[in-house]
């Protein structure tokens, strides 16, 4: 039998994956991150004490968990540091925190040319969080990243970082940035080979062997479907698939061995950054949902964007990522609103559209068309089981 869990977003992210992740980690054996890098931020809250992690899966405060790093993730070792420390230092233990050696790494010329290329984009500028994650995922599709492995084999590694800056030190210099030299990157290498260590492992072949043999897995989904580099509101999407199908590249495991699949939502839409979102609220409702739920971004800090529930993207998240469950979080946000909408439909031109259309990113005049729910008073934050709810939020739920 197939032990393996999924959780994914099913919006623009910062839908509450944390939260979930955290409560299964502690019934599996490994939980594994697939894509991405800390451009994610995952907020989760043990015992009253707030943990905010970008780079780390939310399931490393569970200690009988394996946590592996995929190889589809890129790693920037210092901010693996930094977490790793801060936790260490609130009395965690570290020792099942892995990193798979084809993972491809952060370095701070990646970071450099982020900052600057957005900036060059001015009023066209994409909203990527300057992490580096573009980069090195460019880097990774041109064959001239660095990986982990690399770390080890220091003869190659010179060689690589010599090609790579030949062609980085010219665009950085376009871009009136500092450049780097071959002996400084090196040497920032070597301090990463020094914090990874033993933590270096051959994640796709552990992996499998534990789904092979029983063992039950998790795996981690960042960011969301709606910023898939090919699914999502392209050119304002990530780097990488945030999707179920994202795992059998990002881990190196078969589709065969993907069960369990968990979309998570929130009752309502949230955005940060540049893009189309069809549902957004400028308006007091938008307001008073952001400062109920408390609406920042966990890697910026910025202010998300406020809409309405939008079902004609969550069918289509649920239908590219094969959804098994839907987790709906953060209804308690929407008490005491009168009225509620979510969306079932878009006219664009005349055209009334039920599927989520490719080319809306490019739309500017779309007409929401949305289905109204009556509200309710109560408020419902410490509420455990469905049948306490009151029956407007039912309603509200079962449509969806």
């Amino acid at each position: 039998m197939v032990n393996t869990y999924v959780v994914v977003g099913t919006q623009w992210g910062d839908e509450g994956k944390g939260k979930i992740i955290d409560v299964l980690g502690g019934k599996v054996d490994y939980v594994v991150r697939f894509q991405g890098g800390n451009n994610a931020g995952h907020t989760v809250i043990v015992n009253g004490d707030k943990f905010i992690l970008h780079l780390l899966p939310s399931g490393v405060l569970h200690q009988n968990a394996q946590c592996i790093i995929g190889a589809g993730v890129v790693v920037d070792v210092a901010v693996l540091k930094e977490e790793l420390t801060a936790l260490e230092k609130r009395g965690f233990d570290t020792g099942h925190v892995f990193v798979d050696h084809r993972a491809h790494l952060i370095m701070p010329y990646h970071i450099a040319e982020d900052i600057a290329r957005e900036k060059a984009r001015g009023i066209y500028k994409i909203g990527t969080t300057k992490r580096g994650i573009g980069p090195t995922y460019m880097d990774k599709i041109s064959r001239v990243g660095i990986r982990v492995a690399d770390l080890f084999d220091g003869a190659t590694l010179l060689q690589k970082i010599e090609l790579i800056l030949a062609e980085k030190n010219p665009l950085l210099k376009q871009f009136d940035c500092d450049v780097f030299s071959k002996e400084e990157i090196y040497a920032i290498a070597m301090q990463y080979k020094a914090i990874l260590g033993n933590r270096v492992i051959d994640g796709t072949i552990i992996v499998n062997k534990a789904i092979d043999s029983g063992k039950k897995v998790m795996f981690e989904g960042a960011q969301a479907i709606m910023l898939d580099i090919d699914h999502g509101t392209y050119p304002y999407v990530t780097s990488s698939s945030p999707t179920a199908g994202g795992i059998c590249a990002g881990v190196g495991v078969s589709p065969a061995k993907i069960k369990n699949i968990l979309g998570v939502s929130k009752a309502y839409t949230t955005r940060v950054g540049e893009g189309v979102f069809p549902t957004e609220l400028d308006n007091e409702i938008g307001n008073r949902i952001g400062e109920v739920g408390y609406e920042f971004g966990a890697t910026t800090g910025r202010k998300r964007r406020i809409g309405w529930l939008d079902l004609v993207a969550l069918k289509y998240a649920a239908m590219i990522n094969g959804l098994d469950y839907l987790v709906i979080t953060k209804i308690d946000v929407l008490s005491k609103i009168e009225f509620l909408d979510i969306a079932i439909g878009y006219e664009i031109e005349g055209v009334t559209y039920e599927d989520y259309p490719s080319w809306i990113n490019q739309q500017t005049n779309i007409k929401v068309l949305y289905k109204r729910f009556n509200g309710w008073d109560e408020d419902i934050t410490s509420i455990r089981t469905y049948d306490a709810l009151p029956e407007n939020a039912k309603t509200y739920l079962e449509f969806i």
